[in-house]
């Protein structure tokens, strides 16, 4: 199997795309995101790869992993042992997922609708080219919240993103949004 890697604009993240899929529609699930300090109970990959020392967190797409490294340690060292882990995992056939599936949010405001809509055509897309994933949480008072993952959490443009380019287009396309806003669990 072959598992090619790209750089992401977060130098703290490396993007690792397999020959297959990652998360498959049948998993009811878009995106996960794990970090150290969490038990990935539902991912047997993530807790494999959390494991190895250096990494702080793992990001699923649905065709690429994005891993995040701690700044003291070298991609060139933590490299070899990622790429064993998701080689072994997808030559064993081994879940990446054993979860629940999500439920499907059947908000009935049409602004929220239009909102997600415009995040899932145009924002998403691009952000998942860059190992990350942006998710819609909440629309209240003009205010549209956002959770970055992946190589988007942590990254020193997302900020710029967030104001520049999804604020502008988001408020362009649905005059009720004034801001956009970065979700903080």
């Amino acid at each position: 199997m072959f598992i090619q890697t790209e750089e992401t604009p977060n130098p703290l993240t490396l993007k690792f795309i397999p020959e297959q899929a990652v998360l498959t529609d049948d998993l009811g699930v878009r995106s996960l995101e794990y970090k150290k300090n969490q038990e990935a109970i539902d991912s047997p990959l993530a807790k494999r790869l959390l494991q190895v020392d250096g990494i702080e967190g793992v990001f699923l797409g649905a065709t690429y992993i994005s891993v995040t490294k701690q700044e003291t340690y070298e991609w060139y060292v933590l490299k070899p042992a990622i790429i064993g882990i998701i080689m072994e995992h997808f030559v064993n056939n081994a879940p990446i997922y054993t979860g629940k599936a999500a439920e499907i949010d059947n908000d009935s405001d049409p602004i929220v609708k239009q909102i997600r809509e415009i995040i899932d055509t145009r924002v998403r897309p691009s952000v998942a080219m860059d190992g990350g994933d942006i998710v819609f949480e909440s629309f209240k008072d003009g205010i549209v919240y956002l959770k970055l993952q992946g190589a988007c959490s942590g990254c020193p443009s997302s900020t710029a993103t967030l104001k520049s380019g999804i604020e502008n287009m988001l408020r362009y396309y649905v005059p009720e949004v004034q801001e956009v806003c970065q979700y903080a669990e």
